[in-house]
């Protein structure tokens, strides 16, 4: 569970990359026809103002949703089971990219790495 700390800190301090930086290689590098991700434009972006900034992301229209129905349905919390689970997967589904998109940074890091020092060996 402790991987990535073992890894930042003291085996590969560098080619692990750093979560409180920008990535260091272009998210479209190695794919052709990748869409950029990009947060839900719609009539709601005007609502966005009234979350915190810290749950402002890419989910941000589930949240203003399932909020809204609570506000709605006041003493009946269970009414807004369906729009918690929307919620709830959409921030699930973010967790998984932008832990792919991690693994994806530190790999090419190695792979640079790598083609380095068999560039400096030849």
């Amino acid at each position: 569970m402790g991987n990535h700390l073992v890894r930042r800190y003291i085996t590969e301090t560098d080619t692990e990359p750093d979560p409180a930086r920008k990535f260091e290689f272009d998210p479209l590098f190695g794919f052709e026809d990748r869409k950029e991700r990009e947060m839900v434009a719609s009539q709601q972006q005007m609502n966005l103002a009234q979350l915190p900034l810290e749950q402002r992301d890419y989910c941000a229209q589930y949240l203003l949703k399932f909020m809204k129905c609570k506000r709605d349905n006041w003493p009946n919390f269970l009414a807004c089971k369906h729009e918690r689970h929307n919620w709830d997967y959409c921030e699930h589904l973010d967790y998984v990219m932008r832990l792919k998109e991690y693994e994806r940074e530190r790999r090419l890091q190695k792979r640079k790495k790598r083609i380095q020092a068999q560039g400096e060996a030849a």
